[in-house]
């Protein structure tokens, strides 16, 4: 069993465990689809892990939500990257909703020890339930296929469709833009 938190400034070292260990997201730091200065766009290396870290840290020292975490006894084993759709400026679709009351998943990471336990999935019910709970009237994602051979960090159509999402669009070539009412 896992308990789901929201990452706030109290739990963020965390957050940074969970990406920095081995296989981790530290080079990204999921700020690919959220807005941010092009000096850090363009950083590379250590700088630019360095530059995203930070990113993430001030949004959620401002109290944004960035995100949920899952632990395993009490250590952080996986993430999903969820908020409003402001938040998440890069990531496409059609551009017909109200971002203000919108929720979105952007990724996901799990440890690779917990990988095929269903932890994406109690993610999505937890983000879910997130939205919910702050008023949100719309969820949306991006999701490929099982069998895509890149993007599957963003979550499968399979995975959305079995919480009653349907796919409205595509956003380039793999990824389906999905919706639910709330």
């Amino acid at each position: 069993m896992y308990a789901i938190r929201p990452v706030t400034p109290e739990n963020f070292d965390d957050l940074a465990r969970l990406f920095e260990a081995r296989g981790g997201p530290d080079w990204c730091w999921c700020m690919a689809w959220r807005a941010k200065p092009a000096s850090v766009t363009r950083a590379k290396g250590a700088e630019g892990k360095r530059l995203r870290k930070a990113q993430m840290q001030a949004r959620v020292a401002a109290g944004q939500p960035v995100g949920l975490l899952a632990y395993a006894d009490e250590a952080p084993v996986g993430w999903v990257a969820t908020g409003p759709l402001t938040g998440f400026v890069r990531l496409g679709g059609p551009g017909d909703v109200d971002p203000a009351t919108t929720w979105a998943i952007s990724c996901f990471f799990v440890a690779r020890p917990h990988r095929g336990a269903g932890l994406a999935r109690a993610l999505t019910a937890a983000a879910l339930d997130s939205a919910r709970a702050a008023g949100a009237r719309l969820f949306q994602d991006t999701a490929v296929d099982a069998d895509s051979p890149s993007y599957r960090f963003m979550g499968t159509v399979g995975l959305f469709e079995s919480f009653g999402f349907e796919a409205v669009a595509m956003a380039g070539h793999r990824r389906h833009v999905m919706r639910l009412s709330l």
